[in-house]
């Protein structure tokens, strides 16, 4: 199954690279040329003989079909395949020194990793990727744990892993990746805590949590470190404790999500000074009393929903 994974890969591969002129370039394009063979040699179907005719350490990897060069100041992208396609990932994936994204490109729909059937454990090559700026695993059907040293790859700026199977929880080191701004992981079986580290990634503006089976209190300094926080989904899991006053410090909340977990105690009138607040989602918890401006109520009352329960 993992062989015929990578022969699907390679057939519909398109990476992109910088040509940089100097050795150490030269020596990364060797690298990741020699990496790519040994991807290769795992191949067991070649229907178009792409690779057979063209990946071969006689021609030049500039000329290898479905790698494409581009003399640019960015780096390099990793564009994938179709929908429905099966198998495990790679390890090998680690060894792609200039790799940058695995997502799609830009605006374009081209194909990727999200949305298709692949099984197994999520590498933890990936944190040797130190390029690695985009991470779309999405809609999946990965198990296990997340890598502890994922946050390794320390330019990561977006990872979405939503609608997987994974486990366990979420590391602490989470909040070695100062250059995120954007955290999904919805739709897992995810437990534990929400980690305090994560107020260091002081560049976030999406945290997706929902629908998990997180526990504990929601750290009470979380917005004292996220000023560009725009949208906090944590519903569906099992949170408890109070309210924080705090979230009115995440000036730039747009969407707060916090419905159907185990809250309790008071909504305090400080939600109020959300200004930019556009949907509020607190249904289905155990609070006690509200006390919320008329404007916020107005603001919100397509979307709030209010239960004692």
């Amino acid at each position: 199954m993992e062989k015929a994974f990578t022969s699907f890969l390679l057939t519909h591969l398109l990476l992109h690279y910088i040509m940089a002129g100097s050795d150490m370039a030269q020596t990364n394009t060797t690298t990741d040329g020699l990496e790519l063979l040994s991807l290769k040699s795992q191949i067991i179907s070649d229907p178009f003989h792409f690779l057979d005719e063209s990946w071969s350490p006689a021609m030049s990897v500039y000329h290898w079909v479905g790698v494409t060069w581009l003399s640019s100041s960015a780096s390099e992208v990793l564009e994938s395949f179709r929908h429905g396609s099966s198998g495990r990932i790679p390890r090998e994936f680690g060894s792609l020194t200039f790799l940058v994204s695995v997502d799609r490109l830009g605006k374009q729909q081209f194909p990727c990793l999200r949305n298709n059937s692949f099984t197994g454990s999520l590498p933890s090559s990936f944190s040797n990727i130190s390029n690695l700026e985009i991470l779309n695993l999405a809609f999946n059907s990965l198990e296990g744990h997340i890598p502890v040293s994922l946050p390794n790859a320390s330019r990561l700026e977006k990872l979405e892993l939503s609608y997987n199977s994974l486990q366990g929880n979420i590391s602490e080191e989470i909040g070695n990746l100062h250059n995120m701004n954007w955290l999904s992981i919805q739709h897992n079986q995810l437990m534990s805590s929400i980690p305090f580290t994560i107020i260091n990634i002081s560049r976030i503006e999406i945290i997706a949590f929902k629908g998990n089976s997180l526990s504990g209190n929601l750290p009470n300094a979380l917005c004292n470190g996220l000023p560009i926080l725009k949208r906090l989904h944590l519903s569906e899991n099992n949170l408890r404790g109070h309210m924080p006053t705090s979230l009115s410090n995440c000036s730039q909340l747009q969407l707060l999500s916090l419905s159907v977990n185990e809250f309790d105690g008071p909504i305090h009138s400080e939600i109020g000074r959300l200004s930019n607040l556009q949907i509020l989602e607190l249904g289905y918890n155990h609070f006690t009393d509200m006390f919320l401006s008329y404007e916020c109520l107005y603001l919100i009352a397509s979307e709030f929903y209010f239960t004692t329960q």
